[in-house]
């Protein structure tokens, strides 16, 4: 086998450990996130971030914390699968992520934006990705409000960069199942199904 068709092997078979959990802040992908581990033999991928820590935001845990050059530096080193800058900030999916569940055979959850899902999508097609949806722009702006960590211009900002991301994700084709979170239990349920159903698992 040569070179480039070892490397699409490769990746077709990484690509089928992947799991994408995207969606608009305040759509929920992070509560539904955590659940997904309790009921399902999978990993979760630590992305790592420029930003600053959050109240009880353990470094290593909620994300690797980076300095901006140190991101910078491992961007330019090809150290991130993907990555993308989001209202100030740099995020990315550490290459070490992928190669861990990839080499324990794991199911690997992918909790990103948009942008690196759909990143993550064109270069590994057989990824799953699931774009998970507020049920109407009222909702999205309760939920952002109800954070308390934005204020109200933030707030409005955010909204319209959510809806601007629901275009993007549709236009690229990238995802493979929409979700719209009307009411949380359901939705984890409907998202538990989606990836036993494609990736048969119990």
């Amino acid at each position: 086998m040569n070179e480039a068709a070892k490397s699409c092997s490769m990746e077709k078979y990484a690509g089928q450990n992947l799991v994408i959990l995207s969606g608009p802040a305040g759509a929920g992908k992070t509560t539904v996130a955590r659940e997904l581990p309790v009921r399902l033999p999978l990993a979760v991928s630590v992305s790592a971030t420029t930003r600053r820590p959050r109240a009880g935001e353990q470094d290593g845990v909620a994300y690797h914390f980076l300095e901006k050059a140190e991101f910078e530096r491992r961007v330019k080193a090809g150290r991130f699968v993907e990555w993308a800058e989001v209202f100030g900030n740099y995020y990315g999916t550490p290459v070490e992520e992928v190669e861990r569940a990839r080499e324990a055979g794991r199911l690997l959850l992918l909790e990103i934006d948009v942008q690196g899902g759909i990143q993550i999508k064109r270069k590994y097609p057989e990824a799953l990705a699931i774009l998970l949806l507020p049920p109407e722009p009222q909702t999205l702006r309760a939920r952002l409000a109800k954070r308390g960590t934005e204020a109200p211009e933030e707030v409005e900002r955010r909204l319209a960069k959510a809806q601007e991301e629901v275009r993007l994700a549709r236009a690229s084709g990238a995802y493979d199942v929409e979700v719209t979170n009307d009411r949380l239990p359901d939705t984890i349920t409907q998202v538990i199904s989606i990836i036993q159903t494609h990736r048969r698992i119990a």
